[in-house]
C-alpha cells in the first residue's frame, strides 16, 4: 500500500511539473490539463517517493513534479512491479504498461547530478477508470 504524497502537472511536454492540490483523471485519457494525456500507453507517469528521497540524500535539489512525474507515492517501489500491474486510489485505476524511458537530452537535473531516477524508476500508466486524485490519498495494487 502506497500514500500519495503529490499530484503534478505540466501544460508542456519536457517540462518539470508543478505540485496541485488535486488532479482529475479521465479514463483512457490521463490527467486533464496535462501534456501528456491522450489516447496513448504513457498517460498517468508515477515515481517513488522513497526513490526521490534516496536521490535527495545523495545532494539534489528537486521539488516534486521535478522528473516529470504526475504521482510521488510514498511506499511502493514501482520499477519492481511487472507490466500489467493494476494500482487503485479512490476510483481511479491505472496498469502498468512502462517502467522507465529515455531521459530528455540534457535536463536541467541530470547536468548537475550527473544522473536522474525517471529513466530507471518512473513507470507508466493507462487509465482504465478516471476519477479525483489527491495529496493523502491511498494507492493500492489490486489483487488479479
Amino acid at each position: 500500500m502506497g500514500k500519495v504524497i503529490a499530484v503534478c502537472t505540466s501544460e508542456a511536454k519536457g517540462t518539470q511539473k508543478v505540485s496541485v492540490p488535486e488532479i482529475e483523471i479521465k479514463e483512457d485519457w490521463g490527467i486533464q490539463g496535462d501534456a501528456h494525456a491522450g489516447k496513448w500507453h504513457r498517460q498517468v507517469s508515477l515515481l517513488s517517493f522513497d526513490k526521490i528521497e534516496e536521490f535527495r540524500a545523495r545532494g539534489a535539489e528537486v521539488e516534486d513534479g521535478a522528473f516529470g512525474e504526475n504521482l510521488v507515492v510514498q511506499g511502493i517501489d514501482f520499477a519492481t512491479l511487472p507490466i500489467g500491474t493494476k494500482f487503485v486510489c479512490n476510483d481511479v485505476v491505472l496498469e502498468l504498461t512502462q517502467i522507465g524511458k529515455e531521459c530528455h537530452s540534457g535536463c536541467a537535473i541530470f547536468k548537475k547530478m550527473g544522473e536522474c531516477i525517471m529513466p530507471k524508476q518512473g513507470v507508466f500508466t493507462r487509465v482504465l477508470h478516471g476519477g479525483t486524485i489527491r495529496p493523502g490519498d491511498e494507492l493500492t495494487i489490486m489483487e488479479e
